[in-house]
């Protein structure tokens, strides 16, 4: 995280095209990503608080003039660093500039203790943006609720789509193998989202007989059906204000497709037997395990309904896309098994991380877990002999020597991809290779830059 939180990003505002196209030589000469604008109001338009970088921005400027501009800019983050240039010394406009927040100025022409207060800004900014992060993480941690465990860039970039729409009205579909932990991205939708106070209700539509489905999410009126003494609340009648999370839409019969989807467009729900519609304020999380698209190519799903649900789409990365969480999740499944079972959680050397790494997972994060908790009940030793590990596939704990070196090596290409998010530059940078040398082994060892890029 605090490598993601650099600051290297300047934005230059400036009047005069020289000057400009001076100060981006220069400052992409030292390391920085520079944008570069002829005026302060278009510059404004790319600021947030999320920008990550800062301001070197001319006084004297037609239209919006720099002190204007650090006013705009106060306004909604006055930890921005912005440092001023100008080419008319004015002791009183350099006192208003300082008073108004600005973080320097300078004098033109420029000189080299300006890249020094450049350096001293960005180290300002990247502090700033980890304290910002780290309080997010903690209020994340402390609020009620599941948890999502993940720091791949696949995980960071799921949830950063989850935070996105967890308090939008919209519907969304799930898509993910089976262990992904489909229901627990529905549940963290909802306990983090403003619906978390009512119910969340979870369907499997492939474990509810045909016949009794209809009644089970619509509910039934008295004398409905044979048996039906009283009237039924149905599953989406008592969801009502919360959440309903139909798990492997897919097995929906095709009958009960089209009410659904007039369930979804209307937000009314008429129970079986009755003529008076329900009103609902619900959200629908629906998730699958295949391809739905293909289903409604075969005519076995409606492209009506799938598409109504598709509006937004959340795909979990199987656990073999995301090996550098393998540990991270390992240590958390040991640690609550250890506390289950008051055993102590369940020590892994060297050995037996490669082989957790290196394992594909067929079975995702539930057979993970099912893993961890089968070493805290039988011990690491016991859990992790050949006998107690078949479903490990070729992972044989004699690695040889070189089976060794390769896997180390493609560990630490791995990861540092993943430190510098697919950048190719700064991977060769840390690991002191040639560009040439990078490309033959991520050949080597399948890797693409697109794997470790958000």
């Amino acid at each position: 995280m605090i490598d993601s939180l650099l600051c290297k990003h300047i934005i230059v505002i400036d009047d005069e095209a020289m000057i400009r196209d001076s100060l981006k030589q220069l400052l992409t000469l030292e390391g920085y990503t520079v944008e570069c604008f002829n005026d302060a109001s278009t510059a404004l338009s790319k600021l947030s608080r999320r920008y990550n970088g800062i301001v070197l921005s001319d006084i004297n400027m037609p239209t919006m003039n720099g002190l204007t501009l650090l006013e705009q800019i106060t306004a909604f983050d006055s930890e921005l660093p912005v440092i001023f240039l100008t080419g008319y010394a004015d002791v009183s406009i350099a006192v208003k500039a300082m008073q108004l927040g600005a973080y320097d100025l300078f004098e033109k022409p420029l000189n080299e203790h300006l890249l020094d207060c450049i350096a001293r800004a960005c180290d300002k900014r990247s502090l700033v943006m980890e304290n910002r992060a780290l309080k997010v993480v903690v209020q994340k941690a402390s609020a009620p609720g599941v948890r999502i465990l993940g720091d791949t860039p696949k995980m960071q970039h799921m949830m950063h789509l989850l935070n996105t729409v967890i308090d939008t009205p919209t519907d969304i579909m799930i898509e993910g193998e089976t262990g992904t932990g489909k229901e627990l991205v529905a549940r963290y939708l909802h306990d983090q989202s403003i619906r978390s106070s009512c119910n969340f209700v979870a369907i499997n539509c492939g474990a509810v007989p045909e016949q009794l489905i209809e009644s089970e999410l619509f509910g039934a009126a008295s004398g409905a059906y044979t048996g039906a003494t009283q009237s039924r609340k149905g599953k989406f009648e008592y969801a009502q204000g919360g959440t309903v999370f139909l798990d492997e839409i897919e097995s929906t019969p095709m009958s009960l497709q089209v009410k659904l989807l007039r369930v979804l467009e209307e937000r009314k729900v008429t129970p079986v037997g009755d003529n008076k519609a329900i009103d609902l304020d619900i959200r629908i999380v629906a998730a699958t395990k295949v391809d739905l698209l293909s289903l409604v190519e075969k005519g076995e799903f409606r492209a009506d309904l799938y598409y109504r649900l598709s509006l937004v789409k959340v795909n979990i990365p199987p656990l073999r896309e995301r090996k550098a969480d393998i540990l991270l999740l390992f240590k958390h499944f040991s640690s609550i098994a250890a506390t289950r079972y008051h055993k102590p959680p369940a020590p892994l050397n060297s050995e037996i991380q490669q082989r957790l790494v290196a394992y594909d997972w067929p079975g995702n994060v539930r057979e993970l877990r099912n893993q961890a908790e089968r070493a805290v009940l039988l011990g690491a030793e016991l859990a992790f002999t050949e006998v107690n590990t078949q479903q490990f596939g070729g992972l044989s704990p004699d690695l040889s020597l070189s089976e060794k070196v390769a896997f180390y090596e493609q560990s630490l290409i791995e990861y540092a991809l993943e430190q510098n998010h697919g950048s190719i530059k700064n991977t060769m940078e840390t690991l002191q290779i040639a560009r040439k040398t990078l490309y033959d082994k991520m050949s080597k060892y399948n890797l693409n830059r697109d794997m470790f890029t958000e």
